[in-house]
């Protein structure tokens, strides 16, 4: 399976010394290497924008972290008067998530440097992903594969490993602008009386961080089974493997993963009955979101059959067949009616569209192995009745999360106030006080002390 695919803004020319004034003339370079850090920006997005091959989200990750330093520098000098705005800056960023006719992306003007800083931060998470959608591109089915190496193998689940991390950190940046960037952004629309795409709602980033990681989740998942997937590429099927993971857990994994998309498209949803956005979220995302609640779903089904079957005993091979048959109809119902990774616009969307329908008729297929098992063994053996889904939905379990969103710390800032250079020098200044100060006290002291001082006669 493969991670939603973001497509990334782009963003209009700007100079900051077009709308700031340096009353002190300090800061006249500053302001300079800021512009031409945004303009690295600007272009390396451009860039990826033109390109049909593969794109390199590194050089956007790391454009972007050039950028921030400079752009939270300028935030806190006009903050505190020591640079001034001549005029309202206007950024022009494309929106992304929204729906909109043919799937254009529309251009907006924003005015604050608040939202320049979530359009980045934006940009930043979604390239964050895409790049660990990249990484788990280039792996291929490892764990399927016969003659793969050990060695190789564990590079490959190293590989893993950094995806799933890229997807936490974007959950994490998802989190801070849902949570510290947006409100206000949110506050200031509402008394202009102006709308706000999707893409900078607090309720649709709270839905990207819950997809995040959900979709880190679900590679942790591919890691937990790619050694015993390796072990069972022979015989797949009942018994399983010594070293396969408790069933019963991955059934939890599944389950938070199956809860974690269910409510991210609920809040996705959320701008659709709202006045405070101008549009829809798009409808791939909408779909991915659907689609992936639902094969989660089914796979909690099919482990907490296997759970079942595999560790309950006789009594509960009725349970195991009952989950199977229940997962198996998820499936089918996936199958007939997904609408997988979206909206088909080019070659890798049909290759993410035929990896779903690979991934859901390769999991059918292992349903039906494990549910003529344990059908064959209950009629011929233990003859434990098949409840119904409605009994079967008290003995769901709640989800397990085995992975957590990297809480996003802000970068320090090149210049001004809270920058290191300032501190460290105002740090010194305070030290030299302290020092002329002590060294009065002790000149004081010493001119008060001589023999007899004090007595008096």
């Amino acid at each position: 399976m493969t991670t939603f695919l973001y497509e990334l803004s782009t963003t209009g020319a700007i100079s900051f010394s077009d709308f700031l004034i340096d009353p002190s003339n300090l800061f006249s370079r500053r302001i300079s290497e800021a512009t031409q850090a945004r303009s690295r920006l600007r272009g390396t997005l451009k860039e990826s924008k033109r390109t049909d091959d593969e794109k390199d989200y590194l050089t956007i990750i790391k454009s972007i972290d050039d950028y921030l330093p400079q752009l939270q520098s300028i935030m806190d000098c006009v903050a505190h008067g020591e640079l001034e705005l001549k005029s309202e800056p206007v950024y022009s960023w494309r929106t992304t998530l929204s729906a909109s006719f043919l799937n254009n992306s529309p251009r907006l003007d924003l005015r604050s440097f608040h939202a320049e800083h979530a359009c980045s931060l934006l940009t930043y998470a979604f390239a964050l992903s895409n790049l660990a959608r990249n990484i788990v591109a280039g792996l291929g089915l490892y764990e399927r594969d016969r003659a793969i190496s050990q060695a190789e193998r564990e590079t490959k689940e190293e590989k893993l490993k950094h995806a799933t991390s890229h997807l936490c950190r974007a959950s994490g940046i998802f989190s801070y602008l849902s949570e510290t960037v947006l409100p206000g952004l949110q506050t200031s629309a509402s008394t202009s009386k102006s709308k706000l795409p999707p893409d900078l709602l607090p309720e649709v980033n709270i839905a990207l961080a819950k997809m995040s990681l959900a979709d880190a989740q679900t590679l942790a998942i591919r890691k937990l089974l790619s050694k015993s997937f390796y072990d069972s590429n022979i015989t797949p099927g009942p018994p399983l493997p010594k070293s396969h993971p408790a069933p019963g857990l991955i059934a939890k994994l599944h389950s938070e993963c199956a809860s974690l998309y269910s409510n991210a498209r609920t809040l996705a949803k959320t701008p659709s009955a709202s006045s405070k956005s101008s549009d829809d979220v798009s409808q791939e995302l909408r779909h991915y979101l659907a689609d992936e609640a639902s094969l989660h779903s089914a796979l909690a089904k099919k482990w907490l059959g296997i759970d079942a079957g595999e560790n309950g005993g006789e009594k509960r091979c009725g349970d195991a067949v009952a989950f199977l048959i229940w997962g198996k109809k998820e499936l089918q119902e996936l199958k007939d009616g997904g609408k997988g990774i979206g909206l088909t616009k080019g070659d890798k969307e049909k290759r993410d569209r035929n990896l779903r329908k690979e991934k859901v008729a390769l999991e059918s297929e292992t349903i039906d192995v494990w549910l003529k098992h344990y059908k064959r063994v209950n009629d011929a053996v233990h003859f434990q009745p098949i409840p119904s889904q409605a009994d079967l939905q008290s003995r769901i379990p709640s989800g397990v999360s085995a992975v957590f969103a990297t809480p996003y710390v802000t970068p320090k800032p090149a210049f001004g106030p809270r920058s290191d250079a300032r501190v460290q020098k105002e740090q010194e200044v305070l030290d030299q006080e302290d020092s002329l100060t002590v060294s009065r006290v002790v000149a004081a002291t010493s001119s008060s002390t001589y023999a007899g001082v004090g007595e008096y006669y």
